[in-house]
């Protein structure tokens, strides 16, 4: 049989797209590798979020203040109003306060107030020593409050005999708060009978300890039976629930404004003190 013949099959060229060469990516810069990490840090970090959080605490004090006296606004960790125009606060605490965690004490703070200074109840009369007075004289110090004696003067006792009983108990030192006389009422003596007797218990404490004495006494009672009797001396006045102090500011040195003070470390409300002056003020007062 003669050969088959075999069909001829023409190939289509093969066409090949040409090869797409990938662009290289351009390295992405330094300089905002480091921006973008230290914003990841700002954002991821304590400080950004206290930051945030002190914010929002001004904006709402700014709010809840709104309409009060500047000068004169709500502490709320202390839940009492606080003249603001003083930077040195303090206490005033005796046995009605019981046991004192001073170093709570020291701790607490609300927008740059806190506790710097206490007086201390140690006596009164000629026979009562307040029961928590050697406990708070030796532990308020030790986290650095700075402390001062006061005695409950009885204007029907014998004022000498009140500050010799009244030395016997407190052991004043360097550092030091002066001493102080707590001088609240007639107790059934005349207002005559009640100076002589105090002139001898400020008289015999400043003789003794070469420290002149602090007076303490309320508004009313100072204008009514103390008032250009004792100049020479430094007061601690009372009067409450009040922007100002109704004296002359160079006549006193404390100002009890309060006796409603919540106090971290104290079961019980507290008196709450101004002292008038800075830091250097104080230091000059204190016993050297």
């Amino acid at each position: 049989m003669p050969p088959e013949k075999r069909k001829t099959v023409t190939r289509k060229p093969v066409t090949r797209k040409p090869a797409v060469r990938k662009k290289k990516s351009k390295p992405f810069p330094t300089q905002w590798k480091v921006v973008i990490a230290g914003l990841l840090l700002i954002l991821f970090s304590p400080f950004y979020y206290g930051y945030i959080l002190n914010g929002f605490v001004a904006t709402w004090r700014w709010i809840k203040d709104w309409g009060q006296d500047p000068n004169y606004r709500t502490y709320e960790s202390f839940n009492i109003k606080i003249p603001k125009k003083y930077t040195i606060h303090g206490i005033d605490v005796s046995y009605y306060q019981g046991k004192i965690n001073w170093q709570k004490v020291k701790d607490m703070e609300d927008d740059g107030v806190k506790v710097k200074f206490a007086f201390i109840k140690a006596t009164e009369g000629l026979l009562q020593v307040d029961p928590y007075f050697q406990r708070n004289w030796r532990e308020a110090p030790k986290v650095g409050i700075i402390c001062g004696a006061y005695h409950f003067f009885r204007p029907k006792r014998d004022g000498k005999t009140q500050a010799k009983f009244f030395l016997q108990v407190v052991n004043i030192e360097k550092g030091d708060l002066p001493p102080v006389v707590d001088i609240e009422s007639l107790d059934g003596v005349s207002p005559v009978k009640m100076r002589v007797e105090l002139a001898d218990f400020l008289n015999y404490v400043e003789v003794k300890t070469k420290v002149r004495p602090i007076i303490y006494s309320g508004l009313k009672f100072y204008e009514d039976y103390l008032e250009e009797h004792f100049d020479e001396y430094p007061l601690w006045i009372a009067h409450y629930y009040q922007p100002k102090l109704r004296m002359d500011k160079s006549r006193w040195k404390f100002w009890q404004h309060s006796d409603k003070a919540k106090i971290n470390g104290i079961g019980h409300v507290v008196d709450f003190n101004v002292f008038n002056g800075d830091s250097l003020a104080l230091d000059r007062l204190l016993v050297h």
